[in-house]
């Protein structure tokens, strides 16, 4: 979502305004910075110590949406004979954190940056975030520069990381390297970035992994109006999700085999899982052949398909229990991530997630061969509870407003009828969810059988704009 910093009405039209004050208050969403936090932030900003490794020459560049002002990746990539060096950024935000200061209390317990359509609530004070410690273009900034030595087949050889002193070239967005990429006018870093990616999602194949390609529900707002509408997410969003992913995984690597950090974890996906997705496929009239597993199954869906929509949203149920897992001595007894099948962390979002610093800075260490710092041993046994609880506020604050603005879009159109596609549907209590095809509206569907993955048209029966609830009736 596009994400400006604004008060959070600000801009928020006003028939939801209750609702998402009312969506605040049983979040217990933040609503700025004690003065404390505010001025410790200003003076870390104002003389943050640098690395003394430079690699300013590494012309090195940032993808993000448009609009982002907090960037925490920055990446560069060439040839290195028959394979490749991948140089990946990361903003060094424990330069500006003082463990156990008021920014570390605040940040803990934010957890995550929250995102709405017209402003955010930051993990950190917008002088850092949003400055001081963001890879903006032309600013001499620290970071942890991950270096991954690949070979021809995009296996990563060798991953280490350590601190420098960066400074970003160019502000890119996704649109504009994946045109620049089609036209064949994209640089050498930016060809790589496909050639890498592409490179990396066929080892995730052969790996077991999977990531779905869900349309992408989006609000869009100009002024006080916002509306909603279904977004395809580009090649060049993979690929670059590619070169985070090899991040995580290396990170991982590097704390199993000093047997002292935290990992991402979810559990593998069960065989009577994959088995009820067999026969909801049989039922969509989808062919999935025996000998063809789960990933290539997933592969060959197309979402502009309503029956292959239905049963990728259907194939989203397939992995539950997303968590955080820390460990110091004894690995733990279930270490992957299922959807990649790999052990995984979280190391490369640190401006606005609170694990990743603790997964830099424990990093830095190990591969500088110098002791785990002490805060970040300290609290490697909280740490999963903090972030669980941050994860589950920040998923409720996403649909939450998701909900309003669903809303907000239909108010007027209550009795109105409706064409969309059964994306679930519960026999036992007839009920489930309908995906609209205009306007960009995923919602509660009830009434009469519904046949999973079928068109239907749909009576808008309930819209209630301080709950952010509608629902149909087919």
């Amino acid at each position: 979502m596009p994400s400006v910093h604004l008060s959070s009405r600000e801009g928020v039209p006003a028939p939801i305004r209750p609702g998402l004050g009312r969506l605040h208050e049983r979040l217990e969403v933040p609503d700025g910075f004690p003065p404390e936090v505010l001025a410790e932030a200003e003076a870390a900003a104002s003389g943050v110590d640098l690395p003394e490794r430079d690699l300013t020459d590494i012309a090195f560049v940032t993808i993000d949406p448009p609009g982002s002002t907090d960037l925490d990746q920055a990446l560069f990539i060439e040839r290195a004979g028959d394979g490749y060096r991948v140089l990946y950024a990361i903003a060094d935000v424990g330069r500006f954190v003082v463990p156990g200061g008021a920014i570390d209390q605040e940040v803990h317990r934010r957890g995550l940056t929250l995102y709405a359509p017209n402003a955010r609530t930051p993990l950190h004070p917008p002088v850092l975030s949003e400055g001081a410690a963001s890879l903006l273009p032309g600013e001499l900034r620290p970071a942890l520069v991950w270096e991954h030595t690949l070979d021809a087949r995009g296996e990563a050889v060798e991953s280490t990381v350590a601190a420098a002193q960066v400074r970003s070239r160019e502000q890119l967005t996704y649109a504009g390297v994946q045109e620049a990429i089609d036209a064949g006018t994209a640089s050498e870093c930016l060809q790589l970035l496909a050639e890498v990616g592409r490179l990396r999602e066929v080892l995730e194949a052969e790996r077991g992994g999977v990531s779905l390609q869900i349309p992408e529900q989006e609000v869009h707002v100009a002024g006080d109006h916002w509306e909603l509408e279904f977004r395809a997410t580009l090649p060049v969003e993979g690929w670059n999700a590619q070169i985070s992913l090899l991040t995580g995984m290396a990170a991982a690597k590097i704390m199993m085999d000093a047997r002292i950090g935290i990992l991402r974890t979810l559990p593998p996906a069960r065989q009577y899982g994959v088995d009820r997705l067999r026969r909801i496929a049989k039922g969509l009239k989808i062919t999935w052949p025996g000998k063809i597993g789960y990933p290539e199954f997933v592969r060959s869906l197309d979402p502009t398909d309503p029956r292959h929509l239905a049963m990728l949203y259907a194939c989203t149920t397939l992995f539950r229990g997303a968590g955080y897992v820390s460990f110091d001595g004894e690995l733990p007894e279930q270490p992957l991530h299922g959807a990649m099948n790999a052990p995984y962390a979280h190391a490369t979002a640190p401006l606005r997630r609170l694990v990743d610093r603790y997964v830099g800075s424990l990093c830095e260490a190990l591969c500088a061969g110098e002791p785990v710092p002490a805060w970040v041993r300290a609290e490697l046994d909280e740490l999963p509870r903090t972030m669980q609880r941050s994860t589950q506020r920040s998923n409720a604050y996403e649909r939450g407003l998701l909900d309003l603005v669903e809303a907000l879009v239909l108010q007027h159109q209550v009795g109105e009828r409706f064409d969309g596609v059964v994306t679930e549907w519960d026999e036992g209590d007839d009920r489930g969810e309908i995906q609209l095809e205009e306007p960009a509206v995923a919602a509660p569907l009830s009434g009469r059988r519904a046949d999973l993955g079928s068109e239907v048209s749909a009576t808008l029966a309930e819209v209630d704009l301080l709950e952010g609830r509608v629902r149909f009736r087919v």
